[in-house]
């Protein structure tokens, strides 16, 4: 209705309104994200592993783009991202990357992205200009909040057995 008003002419009701409609749409887009999140844990932090698979080199080198694809995508989601752990490659790229990101529905978003990453590219490593496939993996665990609560197992459900070796080679040796 704004925007119906506006276009009868005044400019700066004009770009309040569209300004508004703009919010707006934000805001339903988010509304309609946050429903498909079923799960308890869908709305939590979470824990994200980039490992390097088959392919050597060009692996470690796409491992390292893979982790700086999830770093500027969770900057742009406004999610607060610790990075862990990310040792260099020997060579080229990174051995592996572990990072904890915290926000709004960061596992549910970020667990749809859990597999195997494929890479296909002319190699510029490759003198030959020769295609290689390089494999990630990509692992997404949710932060499990810590609710003190004690396990009691009762005692008559609990059976011990204990072994010990008999001496060498499995037979009974006397002296």
């Amino acid at each position: 209705t704004a925007l119906d008003l506006a276009a009868d002419g005044d400019e700066d009701f004009v770009v309040e309104a569209a300004s508004l409609a703009d919010e707006l749409e934000r805001d339903l887009a988010e509304l309609e994200l946050a429903s498909w999140f079923t799960d308890e844990l869908d709305h939590g932090d979470a824990i994200v592993t980039v490992t390097p698979g088959q392919g050597g080199l060009e692996a470690q080198d796409w491992c390292e783009m893979l982790f700086k694809m999830y770093l500027a995508y969770c900057a742009r989601r406004g999610w607060k991202v610790d990075v862990g752990d990310a040792p260099a490659a020997e060579v080229i790229g990174i051995d592996r990357a572990t990072f904890t990101v915290s926000g709004k529905n960061a596992y549910g978003m970020l667990r749809s992205e859990q597999g195997v990453h494929r890479l296909v590219r002319i190699s510029p490593f490759d003198a030959n200009a020769r295609r290689h496939t390089s494999f990630s993996s990509l692992d997404v665990a949710p932060i499990l909040e810590d609710d003190n609560n004690e396990i009691e197992v009762d005692m008559k459900y609990v059976r011990v057995d204990t072994y010990h070796s008999s001496g060498a080679g499995g037979q009974n040796v006397n002296s």
